[in-house]
């Protein structure tokens, strides 16, 4: 289970590129994704970067994070999202996959354990991203503890590196 693509933050993506492979629908990881941990409200590049990408796409927000604050964020991006989901459960993909086509869909993260299992069980592409800030809670710091071991076995077999980007969308 490796990422389709590996970029260094959301505003790096090729997005013309997901436009022309069909993709009609983003979905992103909130937490050290879109918005650092310390943060409950976007900043105004944040915004005005989704409200840009809201003329090519739908998007949505899939969060493990509560929801007086996955809330706070999405109401303010004026985007519709799921809170408290349980990645890399697929109780919340299967909401939203009833919603969509699957080959139009594709998911941006930046956490192994959570966003990329998670997506890759429910057969979604999905588009890795270096985290925010190294600033996290003690739960995900689990999560990142068993994505190092991960990361590292892929790394041996030269399947991923951190800090080599690319993209395999086609």
């Amino acid at each position: 289970m490796i990422p389709d693509a590996y970029y260094k933050d959301i505003y790096t993506i090729d997005y013309d590129k997901l436009k022309s492979t069909g993709i009609k629908n983003i979905f992103f990881d909130v937490d050290n994704t879109i918005i650092t941990y310390e943060e409950n409200i976007p900043s105004k590049e944040l915004v005005d970067f989704i409200n840009k990408l809201k003329k090519d796409f739908n998007i949505e927000a899939i969060s493990n994070s509560k929801s007086k604050r996955v809330l706070k964020i999405i109401n303010k991006l004026e985007i519709s999202g799921y809170y408290f989901s349980m990645k890399p459960l697929k109780k919340n993909y299967k909401k939203i996959m009833k919603k969509y086509k699957k080959e139009e869909c594709i998911f941006i993260g930046d956490q192994f354990m959570t966003d990329v299992i998670g997506a890759k069980r429910n057969d979604l592409k999905i588009i890795l991203v270096d985290r925010i800030s190294k600033n996290e809670p003690l739960f995900t710091k689990f999560w990142r503890f068993f994505e190092k071991k991960k990361v590292n076995k892929l790394n041996k077999n030269n399947k991923f590196c951190w800090y080599k980007y690319y993209d395999n969308i086609v």
